[in-house]
């Protein structure tokens, strides 16, 4: 495992791509998430596209595929490295995520203010670069496996409460990571519409005799999430022991899950959720890698006094003492009517991803420990990442509870206010929803995740 800092992470680097050296870009010299991009050839009947594998730097994306294809990876790269370049997307560097930092040291010396080279050097700058608001992304890695998990306590205790209020967390919650399986075929890239699902909801609580509806959902929430990418996968049967959890991650995303809170009441019991949470799962195009996101590691979230210790299998000094992130973590709601009078996006939450009570390797080492076979590019998320505080909160169904009354009957939603004068108890056709996510730590460079977003449609 290797969680210290080296000089890929050097905070005097600078880039000939400018806008990478602005203190505010997510895409600085340091960090180059993997993405991929469209790339077409011919025209007519001959027209085919296919994916090119990538980087983000400033506000462009360098062509990796171009570097490989030109010969300038045979003079500059290991030849295990560009072996696992000639792969698919990313799934050479997947299978072998130790290259991820030699591939860092590659680029760096590519994209490095300064970097010597001739004139064919210069041309090939030119164009292996391109815009990246000009570029189509698409997923990095085709995803075949997704699990979501439960792992933010504040989350699960808030949620709890409007079921549960005397005893919101079930006895389970601090002895096991909670995830359900999620489908894999409805993940879709940042940026693609989310259509508003269709599904059977519960009787009116005035008219329990009347059976249930179908119709579209009336509860559409967002859900707030990070997401880890696996890297190498292990065996059917053979678990993953913790203190090798982290070597099986390759990087992590942003993950919008979202929710179709009033077709999950009436489906959820008793085996979890099921089309209210498949039509849709957004994911942001790039992924951080665990390479990029060393300066910011930190312990795990420290266990309240009287909680229980996590079972041996699940325990490991390493993860305990670098098994967290620094991540912050905003989400933002942008109308249609804010929209077409300029407004910017209102923020509706700010969190921390430091908050989870359960690491990524210790949902890894639970996913596998029953000999599940994890595969490369399969993806995890963390469930809805919610603070203490109310402005922490990672969803709608959240931000909008009031508690309830002496009664112990649930108050009314309490809206959100818009700068409109718009409000919000669920979202409505043709809201956006927006998230964003950014590492920041005195002493060195930002490290962002980009945008995560989706516009509802009915």
């Amino acid at each position: 495992m290797h969680f210290k800092p080296d000089d890929t992470h050097n905070p005097d680097l600078q880039s000939w791509v400018e806008s990478a050296n602005d203190p505010a870009s997510d895409f600085p010299i340091q960090n180059l998430p993997l993405c991929a991009f469209e790339v077409t050839h011919g025209e007519g009947e001959h027209r085919h596209s296919h994916a090119h594998p990538g980087v983000a730097i400033g506000d462009q994306i360098l062509d990796v595929g171009m570097l490989v294809e030109s010969g300038w990876m045979d003079r500059e790269a290991p030849e295990d490295l560009i072996d696992a370049l000639q792969q698919p997307y990313w799934f050479g560097i997947a299978r072998s995520p130790r290259l991820v930092h030699d591939l860092r040291v590659v680029l760096q010396r590519f994209l490095a203010a300064g970097a010597g080279g001739g004139q064919q050097i210069r041309r090939l700058r030119d164009k292996a670069v391109r815009p990246l608001a000009e570029t189509k992304l698409v997923p990095p890695l085709p995803i075949f496996n997704y699990t979501d998990f439960y792992a933010s306590v504040h989350h699960a205790t808030t949620v709890g409460s409007m079921f549960r209020p005397d005893n919101p967390l079930l006895p389970n919650y601090k002895h096991v990571p909670i995830g359900y399986h999620g489908r894999a075929s409805s993940i879709v890239i940042s940026g693609t519409p989310i259509t508003r699902p269709k599904g059977q909801q519960s009787p009116p609580d005035s008219d329990p005799s009347a059976g249930p509806s179908f119709g579209p959902c009336k509860l559409l929430d967002y859900e707030l999430e990070v997401g880890a990418y696996i890297a190498r996968g292990n065996e059917l049967g053979e678990p993953v022991p913790i203190a090798l959890a982290h070597d099986h991650l390759l990087g992590l995303c942003l993950v919008n899950d979202w929710s179709a809170r009033d077709i999950q009441k009436w489906e959820y019991q008793p085996l979890g959720p099921f089309l209210a949470k498949n039509f849709a799962t957004s994911i942001s195009p790039f992924i951080v890698t665990m390479d990029a996101l060393r300066p910011f590691r930190r312990a795990a979230m420290e266990r309240p006094a009287g909680d229980p210790k996590p079972l041996p299998y699940l325990s490991d000094p390493d993860d305990q003492s670098h098994g967290g992130f620094d991540i912050t973590l905003e989400a933002f709601l942008l109308t249609e009517q804010m929209e077409a009078k300029g407004l910017p996006p209102h923020r509706l939450s700010k969190g921390s991803f430091k908050d989870m009570y359960w690491t990524f390797a210790q949902m890894l080492t639970h996913h596998a420990s029953n000999g599940c076979n994890l595969q490369p590019g399969d993806l995890i998320a963390s469930g809805t990442v919610s603070g203490h505080t109310p402005d922490s909160r990672g969803c709608l169904l959240e931000l909008t509870w009031d508690g309830t009354n002496p009664d112990g009957k649930p108050k009314p939603r309490k809206p959100i206010q818009l700068p409109t004068g718009e409000t919000r108890t669920f979202l409505a056709d043709g809201d956006t929803v927006i998230f964003k996510g950014a590492c920041e730590r005195e002493g060195w460079r930002k490290v962002g995740f980009g945008e995560c977003r989706g516009k509802v449609r009915g």
